[in-house]
């Protein structure tokens, strides 16, 4: 089976903390009310009830699924919901004990009896949820999702029915693997990018190709920059505070700037010391981070735990490597990034819940290892190269959420995860490809392996590692 997985399949814009236990949620709930008005069902719909289970259910209040799972019956959009109204529509469910379902049918919804969660697992995937419908009819109407990482939600049915069809990929250049990508660079002569933005043009017109990398930059940039002007606690009962905006205020200093991109071109101007550098690119990791948890706008890249490593790395090429960089460049590392993560996909996972922290983490690390060395000079061979060495040294990581929540150790987590790649990309950059000893693909299939025999308490579910060794209420 062949998959075409776009560049903005693998970087959607959304709503924090998680893709998986978040965004995923949100869009199944979406599609269930497609299903429902499909049926004409909507309008029937009499009381309804959530059911989350397995790993949605044991980090699900941490992770806010179940504000989730609210918002997308309220027929809210995760990529454009004004921030500042989730609290707003969550409150008004609460008290009211109602739910404006599809943003049209106002039904009952007692939120701490309707939204149930179970702690066994579903046999297909342990991020599974199922919304049940009571209908004026005396009738049910249920559908079971999956939520598999990435903001990519998918059903039982579905799943299984694409097992038994040779479906044929309609890009140009179909990839499955590091190896397909690397020979069509070959054959065609061409990049990664290249070849990617090839696949892109072919379903969608070059002008919205570009807008819609420019757009997820632009999230990107902005999310730094709020998360670098934010102070405070953030929420979930750990009182973590906010560490991006000290930080950010002792590199910088006093300037004067009032947009985003002023802030990008302020940086750029700023002289940055060698023992600086680190600082600044974990200051951007925090920045989106901090962000994410507060429920913020981020890109899920390639999910919401791991967010801030593709934008950190990205900053650091514009504001360290190469101060003339341009949307050209921008377009170049978000496309090979994106790419190199539709291949962990394909092989591996991009779910905390399914291989633990290796998958979140570790992936980002890879993509933006990957991006960066193309963006640097580096062959397509060594792109691979600095994907393979980044993952290499996240391989095993677990996924340990301190009450269930993306916070510790997962947003210092993308700190580190930036920084192992700019030096993957460094070390890439200075080998010659053809002493590389472990491909990209191998890695991929070790990585998949790992997550298999990886215990299930390290898989997103708060039952071991940090999550039970320290006490929420010692925080």
């Amino acid at each position: 089976m062949e998959e075409c997985i776009s560049v903005f399949d693998m970087l959607k814009i959304g709503v924090g903390p998680s893709s998986s236990h978040t965004l995923g949620p949100w869009r199944a709930a979406e599609r269930f009310l497609n299903e429902l008005r499909a049926d004409n069902k909507l309008e029937i719909v009499n009381y309804i009830k959530v059911d989350l289970y397995g790993s949605l259910s044991l980090t699900g209040k941490g992770h806010a699924t179940d504000y989730a799972v609210m918002l997308g019956l309220s027929g809210q959009d995760p990529e454009y919901i004004p921030i500042e109204n989730i609290d707003k529509i969550i409150n008004e469910i609460k008290t009211k004990n109602l739910i404006l379902l599809g943003n049209e049918i106002s039904v009952p919804f007692f939120f701490e009896q309707d939204i149930i969660f179970n702690k066994n697992f579903l046999p297909f995937h342990a991020n599974g949820l199922t919304f049940t419908a009571s209908l004026l009819d005396n009738t049910e109407y249920s559908s079971t999702f999956y939520s598999i990482g990435g903001g990519f939600v998918v059903k039982e049915e579905r799943a299984n029915a694409k097992k038994k069809l040779a479906i044929k990929c309609a890009f140009p250049f179909p990839i499955q693997n590091a190896a397909e990508l690397l020979a069509y660079t070959v054959s065609e002569k061409k990049s990664i990018s290249e070849i990617v933005y090839a696949n892109e043009i072919s379903m969608r017109p070059e002008a919205e190709v570009h807008h819609e990398l420019m757009r997820i930059w632009n999230t990107m940039l902005e999310c730094m920059y709020i998360g670098c002007h934010s102070e405070g606690i953030l929420p979930g009962g750990l009182n973590v505070r906010r560490r991006a905006f000290d930080m950010h205020q002792n590199l910088i200093g006093l300037a004067n700037y009032n947009t985003p991109q002023e802030w990008l071109e302020t940086i750029r101007k700023t002289e940055v010391k060698f023992r600086q550098i680190l600082k600044w690119v974990s200051c951007f990791a925090l920045a989106v981070n901090e962000v994410n948890a507060a429920l913020g706008r981020v890109v899920t890249a390639p999910t919401n735990g791991s967010a801030g490593v593709i934008p950190a790395v990205l900053m650091y090429y514009m504001v360290i490597e190469n101060h003339q960089a341009d949307e050209k460049q921008i377009k170049q590392f978000l496309m090979v990034a994106g790419e190199i993560g539709s291949i962990f996909k394909k092989g591996s996972t991009i779910s905390a819940a399914m291989g633990g922290c290796q998958a979140e983490i570790g992936v980002s690390s890879a993509m933006a290892a990957g991006a960066l060395c193309e963006v640097m000079g580096g062959t397509p061979d060594q792109v691979l190269m600095a994907a393979e060495i980044a993952m290499e040294h996240h391989l095993g990581l677990t996924c340990d959420p301190i009450g269930g929540l993306v916070q510790i150790p997962c947003i210092e987590r993308n700190t580190m995860g930036a920084i192992k790649a700019i030096n993957a990309a460094e070390l890439a950059m200075e080998t010659d490809a053809k002493n590389a000893k472990v491909p990209l693909d191998k890695v991929i299939d070790t990585m998949w392996q790992t997550a298999k025999d990886m215990n299930s308490k390290y898989k997103e579910t708060s039952e071991g590692g940090l999550a039970v060794a320290v006490n929420m209420a010692d925080c």
